[in-house]
């Protein structure tokens, strides 16, 4: 069952909303859009009797049900469910730290297994400077194809992250790895991080 979890306050919250709601057995419904890429959301809405898809996942709290979309379980490992008070009323806030990793494995195509590993441990160390790298291909060689973005195009230190970050954990991580090649264009240096 999915390793997500509802605070007692959020428990409340939601309780307190569905108590108001048209109807008897009202629930929710949690799951996430895009999962597994950058643009991964997690939402959360009413869900009226039959309205749950028969593959979802149900997990009974005291107060009320929560219905799990079956595709968003596994990105919602160790999401938790908040509700906290503040000068200005309350806020319900969703953390899901996996909702935007891919799920990969070593049996997962090349690709998957080189965009997850510039997803969780490459691109968290560039955006302090505003950057990102992503996968454009993997040609013959094993030699992975990457484009700069964000603080990153432009930069004079690029080589030296290309070399001496980016494609050693690749290689040490991705055995088929063999290289790294950069095809941005660093002559933009508009948004350059310097």
């Amino acid at each position: 069952m999915a390793g997500i979890f509802f605070s007692d306050s959020a428990q409340a919250y939601l309780a307190d909303l569905l108590s108001k709601q048209d109807g008897e057995g009202v629930a929710i419904r949690v799951f996430i859009t895009q999962p597994g890429t950058p643009y991964a959301e997690t939402c959360i809405a009413y869900c009226k009797p039959g309205e749950e898809k028969p593959e979802d996942q149900l997990l009974a709290l005291e107060p009320f049900n929560v219905w799990i979309d079956a595709v968003s379980e596994p990105f919602l490992e160790d999401a938790v469910v908040d509700y906290a008070t503040d000068r200005m009323g309350g806020q319900l806030t969703i953390k899901a730290p996996n909702a935007k990793v891919p799920m990969v494995n070593d049996d997962s195509p090349l690709n998957e297994r080189i965009n997850y590993l510039l997803q969780t441990e490459i691109n968290p160390g560039l955006a302090s400077h505003g950057g990102e790298v992503k996968l454009i291909d993997v040609v013959e060689g094993g030699i992975a194809v990457l484009q700069f973005g964000g603080g990153c195009q432009g930069c004079g230190m690029v080589d030296v992250t290309l070399k001496e970050g980016i494609e050693k954990t690749m290689i040490s991580r991705i055995p088929e790895v063999t290289g790294v090649r950069d095809v941005t264009d660093h002559t933009v240096t508009e948004n350059a991080y310097f």
